[in-house]
């Protein structure tokens, strides 16, 4: 509820700012203008759901300026530097803010380490160290938890009552490597960077936005080694 409460306080902003009436906000004597406000309202989510750090005024100036046929960039010229903003520009920024989210609770919590890939964890339970999956065809079995760079949960298998069994190979990266770290019955906390979960595609399912810093709780169950399983059906045969 806090949420909606606070996308709609942001949208009615940008409707106050693009107004050129002074005592904020536009006044809805018809039915066209609560329409056009309608609009902006979901102008405003959609462009806070982008990039909540855009500049609102620029945003109106440029709504007026296509009303005014006065704009200063051509459709082409516009077309191609949104697209290098969204490509290049826009993910750099989150890259680079990633990057120093995950350093600084690297540097103000000494239980975290971190991978090569940026991976940052912390170890709750070590697990058993001759069951530790490393092969891509070692089965698994896990049960784990994801929250967003907030708190908040967007899944959790022990509310779901299931378990992910799965080969070590199925994982996404950031899962790889934190599981190959822990044994069996073991337990890892760990800050996933975008390009080790879910990348720049996000999870529209699990409500995932593109490019974010994710956050797990894993639990290692099982282990069975392809060495081991491939073993026991060549002794069946």
């Amino acid at each position: 509820m806090r949420k909606t409460l606070f996308v709609l306080t942001a949208a009615a902003l940008l409707a106050g700012a693009c107004s050129k009436k002074t005592g904020g906000g536009v006044k809805l004597k018809a039915d066209t203008d609560s329409v056009a406000y309608i609009i902006g309202m979901n102008v405003g989510m959609n462009l806070l759901k982008m990039d909540s750090t855009l500049n609102v005024n620029a945003v109106c100036e440029g709504i007026r300026d296509v009303f005014r046929a006065g704009t200063k960039l051509s459709a082409a010229d516009a077309e191609t530097y949104y697209l290098r903003y969204m490509n290049y520009i826009l993910p750099e920024k989150a890259r680079a803010y990633e990057e120093q989210f995950l350093a600084d609770i690297a540097k103000t919590n000494r239980s975290y380490a971190r991978t090569s890939s940026g991976v940052t964890y912390t170890v709750e339970v070590l697990g058993d160290q001759e069951q530790i999956p490393v092969s891509d065809r070692d089965s698994i079995v896990l049960r784990y938890v994801i929250r967003t760079a907030d708190g908040e949960q967007v899944y959790s298998s022990y509310e779901r009552g299931d378990s992910l069994r799965t080969n070590l190979g199925g994982l996404n990266k950031g899962m790889k490597e934190s599981v190959k770290l822990v044994g069996k019955g073991g337990k890892i906390n760990a800050w996933m960077p975008s390009s080790a979960a879910y990348g720049a595609a996000g999870d529209q399912q699990l409500g995932i936005r593109p490019n974010a810093t994710l956050y797990y709780e894993i639990e290692l169950v099982d282990v069975d080694k392809y060495a081991n399983w491939s073993r026991r059906n060549n002794l069946r045969r």
